[in-house]
């Protein structure tokens, strides 16, 4: 586990419930219903999207969309539900792009976290081919700290791949961590910790950057 990750995860899922009864924007309550679920909360509800695509048009009518909430167990009444998706559906074409969807329900975050998260993403992109594999991993993480390795139950690869999971999409585990996938874990992470001089440090310190 890298240092720091399940903790600030728990807190943010803590701070998300907390702040779900203070709310009132619809957007708001279902990126907070999401991130009650912990940092790959959104993404998970991607993947149910994604499922639901079957004509892999990468939209989602309201239909589809309101069952696609349902599947993932968020609780919204249909106004709200209404709401929101007249919200995302800028040019009023009775769908929504789903990618765009994501990445507007992900938590807003400064230039100054984005670009350090990046810096974190390029020193373990070995390769600079802008996906993390276990192949980058064994040139800059060591697994040899690991208790699970010492005590023998993994294999170095087992526990860069587990390392590599907390980053990846929930349902879709493919040991690859695009830099998406990267970010909207951390975009997670920042949602907790309220100054970008404090989400810096601990950026800095986890990766030594």
């Amino acid at each position: 586990q890298m240092p720091g990750t399940a903790r600030h995860d728990r807190e943010m899922a803590i701070q998300a419930k907390r702040n779900l009864s203070k709310t009132t924007d619809p957007v708001e309550r279902l990126r907070l219903q999401c991130l009650a679920r912990g940092s790959a909360g959104i993404k998970g509800l991607g993947r149910v999207f994604r499922i639901m695509d079957d004509d892999n048009s990468r939209t989602l009518d309201f239909k589809e969309f309101v069952k696609g909430l349902n599947d993932y167990a968020v609780m919204i009444d249909k106004e709200e539900a209404q709401e929101i998706f007249r919200i995302f559906d800028k040019d009023g074409s009775g769908t929504i792009d789903f990618d765009e969807f994501l990445v507007t329900l992900r938590p807003p975050m400064s230039n100054a976290r984005k670009e350090i998260i990046m810096q974190a993403f390029r020193k373990l992109d070995k390769t600079g081919d802008g996906v993390i594999t276990i192949e980058d991993l064994r040139g800059v993480y060591n697994a040899k700290h690991h208790p699970k390795y010492q005590n023998g139950d993994w294999t170095e690869d087992q526990v860069f791949r587990a390392f590599l999971d907390n980053f990846d999409s929930p349902y879709d585990k493919d040991g690859k961590v695009t830099t998406e996938e990267f970010m909207n874990y951390y975009a997670g992470v920042s949602a907790s910790i309220d100054t970008d001089v404090y989400f810096i440090i601990m950026m800095k310190n986890a990766w030594k950057l």
